[in-house]
């Protein structure tokens, strides 16, 4: 067990086989982390420091779309304070909770009609994800064949589903599965 600020964690050896880099597994509420023993505090911090601010900034578009209603993505951009990555990601993480909705130019809260685009480029991702272990998001563009931005959308979501951690860190927009494909 690790006490790490209020969490009490509970880190065991891997029983299944995993790449050679991979040496505990974390049981942290319902999901399954894996990452590497040494590092663990600093990347365990990280990761969910990246989760709680891809939240924040999907609370922030919800809020934006909860006072005004239906805005284009440039105006939420603008409005939100987001980089335009950080805004697909955010719509991403929403798409998967249902909670939002484009027509045409404009977005609102509504059921999602964009879970069947986002949720099948979150399938190509992972798949990749989990053949490769981590890669770079330009990357995983091209092997995936999918845009940029739409690749944001799809981390989004995937982050919704705590399935990947993402490293910020110097602008190396670096991606990797942590949990084992079903």
């Amino acid at each position: 067990m690790r006490l790490i600020g209020n969490l009490l964690i509970y880190v065991s050896p891997l029983l299944s086989p995993l790449p050679p880099h991979i040496e505990t597994k974390l049981h942290c509420k319902k999901r399954n982390i894996y990452t590497p023993d040494v590092r663990f505090k600093k990347w365990f911090s990280k990761m969910i420091n990246t989760l709680e601010q891809f939240g924040r900034n999907a609370g922030k578009v919800w809020e934006m779309l909860n006072a005004n209603g239906s805005l284009a993505e440039a105006e939420l951009i603008e409005a939100t304070s987001l980089r335009p990555y950080e805004f697909h990601i955010a719509v991403g993480w929403l798409a998967k909770e249902n909670k939002i909705r484009k027509d045409g130019e404009f977005y609102q809260l509504d059921e999602t009609n964009l879970d069947s685009k986002i949720g099948e480029d979150a399938g190509k991702i992972w798949n990749v994800l989990y053949a490769k272990g981590e890669t770079d998001i330009l990357h995983i563009s091209k092997l995936t064949q999918i845009e940029e931005m739409d690749t944001y959308l799809a981390i989004g979501w995937l982050a919704r589903e705590n399935k990947i951690q993402l490293n910020m860190e110097e602008l190396q927009h670096q991606i990797k599965s942590i949990l084992s494909k079903s």
